[in-house]
């Protein structure tokens, strides 16, 4: 089955009021926001990254999630498989790096033993503080499409990670993404839908399109892309459009009127709309939509 697939069998079953549907990256409960991901070696994290490193990741891709809900930090729980001592003591290390870096506190979570030879399978939930949890499906026909940051500088840094040559900053930016927790609380009362960019920002788009019922156009000329990207990558077409379909960026995504005075710096990269489906401009000329949007499982 494909994600896609998979989530829409689980829609037949039953659901909690604050599940959204399944149709957002953070459920509501009693008051707390909660979410929750699972990394993959060879998938999310390459076998030679190291283990601070992966510790790192997968904190702050969490907490990312409740970044997009504007939600004050709680707390995580952890589910680890013990493999070989030493890995299991560097990654700790990265963890307890992670957890004060972003002033986040264990909770708890679970144990298992990873048979040799098996890669490893760590998954971490985060719990966050009420917030006002702007959800992907709240757009509006005439709101603009803002994003914080720049684009494609992970999936730089992970063509780095695999060999080639490049600036140390967007290997960084792979290895150890920032959550933007402290943006995502001053958006999060403004703004109608907001989410994170994990999965490409062509694809998360489309999703917040689709949960809101409209149709967006994104601008590939208006993505701001960082003067690394740019050396490494080029700022042509191409370059672009690799950006916007890579993911791991981790940048806020959202939805608001266009004249409104934003309290973080944010580029406006396109507009919603009535209607349904992602459609491209590059400057003023109509592109065709790259046959890959971003990441699926």
């Amino acid at each position: 089955m494909t994600e896609a697939e998979f989530i829409a069998a689980l829609r037949t079953l039953p659901l909690h009021a604050g599940a959204h549907g399944l149709g957002d990256d953070a459920a509501s409960i009693g008051g707390l926001t909660i979410t929750t991901d699972t990394i993959v070696e060879g998938i999310h994290f390459l076998p030679d990254d190291a283990p601070a490193d992966v510790s790192w990741k997968i904190v702050a891709v969490n907490l990312s999630d409740l970044a997009a809900k504007g939600a004050q930090v709680e707390g995580v729980l952890l589910n680890y498989p013990l493999s070989d001592e030493a890995w299991d003591r560097a990654f700790l290390a990265g963890f307890a790096e992670a957890l004060a870096a972003f002033d986040c506190r264990l909770i708890g979570g679970d144990t298992v033993s990873l048979p040799p030879g098996m890669v490893r399978v760590i998954g971490l939930t985060a719990i966050g503080g009420d917030a006002p949890a702007p959800l992907r499906s709240g757009a509006r026909a005439g709101d603009a499409l803002w994003v914080t940051g720049t684009i494609g500088d992970g999936g730089a840094g992970l063509r780095i990670a695999r060999g080639e040559v490049g600036p140390d900053a967007l290997l960084a930016a792979y290895r150890r993404p920032l959550p933007l927790l402290s943006e995502g609380r001053l958006l999060a009362p403004l703004v109608h839908a907001m989410m994170d960019v994990s999965d490409g920002l062509l694809i998360d788009a489309s999703r917040m399109a689709a949960a809101s019922g409209l149709a967006v156009t994104i601008d590939l000329a208006a993505v701001p892309l960082s003067p690394g990207y740019r050396a490494f990558a080029g700022d042509d077409h191409a370059a672009r459009l690799a950006a916007v379909t890579a993911g791991d960026d981790y940048q806020l995504l959202f939805a608001a009127p266009s004249g409104i005075a934003l309290p973080v710096p944010a580029v406006r990269i396109g507009a919603f709309a009535t209607g349904s489906g992602l459609a491209l401009t590059d400057g003023d000329d109509a592109v065709p939509l790259p046959p890959r949007l971003g990441f699926q499982h």
